[in-house]
């Protein structure tokens, strides 16, 4: 039997079972939901792609009671389907304006805890936030590019993942400006992609940390014989000077609680005149919680920054140097990994089974949909430390 593998929970999964009902006459559509979806072009049981079959009539009172978490279930349980998923959600998303799930008992738990509790304490980091990731190297390495690069590509002048990601790297070290010889600590180092990059191509040291077992074990096998160290630490542990700092994918991690903490950290980890360079998915408003079926499945107790709350965390501490946009790259960089993922499933099916597979394309595609709507972006930010340098923007 296929082993049962999930992003968060192994009991709330367990218990999640696809349903199907008798064929039976359509409960009314409720009217919210009929607005939204005649504002997004999307029909029941149309013949376009993004248009959704709908399995299971009580579909439409779920996604009022529960938002998202209820739309994301009930398709892991088999409820409804869609062809193009991604699409769906850029519509969807797009005609959204307006509409609030009821505030359950549930919601208001998940809103209160956040506003109250700091959920990401180095604590519940090292537990909560290196489950994604310990999943399995397998999926990953089937999932993503040959170097494992598991943030958004850099798509300008390419056609594949494998040059996209090549291409994101390249344009990482230049915007450093990045010399032989220098030190560069690496926060959220995943794989050491970066890192054995950057070591390789640019003759740097980097030392990459992160709070994920298995990244520190593969990254060392795949960064052996090159002057690089991968550490098992959260960034608070961090000390020591750097030539240069980046931060790839990892920011979302942190917490609205903590972003302030995170740029002091940064700043005391890099010399005078240093650059540090965050990557980090960034939100068109302030928020203070994650999407609720996301922090479930996927990120647990993740969170997306906006420009305010980055800015107010580096104030009078950086610089900001240059403000790059690359979110319709990650549109592409998303596609790109479910195909590989799709493709591979045959072969990852032995280790993870059909609930799994349902909820990954979910995800991934989801986020999709996301960046072709413009709610999410993807920054790369280029921050400077005690005004001592003439920075010249590159893409």
């Amino acid at each position: 039997m296929p082993q049962t593998a999930t992003a968060h929970d192994p009991d709330v999964n367990r218990n999640i079972r696809r349903t199907r009902e008798p064929e039976a006459s359509r409960a009314p559509i409720p009217g919210i939901i009929e607005q939204m979806l005649d504002r997004a072009d999307i029909r029941i049981d149309g013949l376009r792609p993004w248009d959704i079959r709908v399995h299971n009539p009580r579909l439409f009172d779920r996604i009022i009671s529960q938002g998202s978490l209820g739309l994301g279930e009930s398709y892991m349980e088999g409820w409804w389907d869609c062809d193009a998923i991604d699409e769906f959600f850029c519509r969807i998303l797009r005609a959204r304006k307006g509409f609030r799930p009821r505030l359950s008992p549930a919601l208001l738990f998940s809103s209160l805890k956040a506003r109250y509790l700091n959920l990401q304490t180095p604590v519940l980091s090292k537990g909560k936030g290196k489950v994604h990731y310990e999943l399995g190297n397998d999926l990953y390495r089937a999932m993503l590019d040959k170097r494992m690069v598991y943030t958004c590509g850099y798509w300008k002048g390419v056609s594949n993942l494998d040059e996209a990601q090549e291409a994101k790297l390249d344009l990482t070290c230049r915007k450093l400006q990045l010399e032989p010889g220098m030190r560069v600590l690496d926060i959220g180092c995943g794989w050491g992609s970066f890192a054995r990059f950057a070591a390789d191509r640019y003759g740097v040291e980097v030392v990459g940390i992160t709070v994920a077992e298995n990244q520190v074990e593969l990254g060392r096998e795949m960064c052996k014989g090159l002057p690089v160290e991968i550490l098992l630490r959260d960034y608070r542990e961090m000390e020591g000077q750097f030539d240069r700092v980046v931060s790839l994918g990892m920011f979302e991690h942190v917490g609205y609680k903590n972003y302030r903490e995170y740029m002091r950290v940064a700043a005391r980890c890099l010399k005078s005149g240093g650059l540090f360079l965050l990557h980090t998915v960034g939100d068109n408003r302030s928020e203070i919680e994650f999407d609720p079926w996301m922090d479930r499945y996927i990120f647990p107790n993740a969170l997306i920054p906006s420009i305010a709350q980055i800015g107010a965390a580096m104030e009078n501490i950086f610089v900001m140097e240059d403000w790059h946009n690359l979110s319709t790259d990650y549109d592409r960089t998303l596609c790109a990994w479910h195909a590989n993922f799709q493709k591979a499933w045959p072969e990852l099916s032995k280790s993870y089974d059909e609930h799994f597979r349902r909820m990954w394309r979910y995800y991934l595609l989801q986020c999709a949909g996301g960046f072709r709507a413009r709610k999410n972006q993807l920054w790369q930010i280029v921050l400077s430390k005690d005004r001592m340098i003439q920075y010249q923007s590159v893409r």
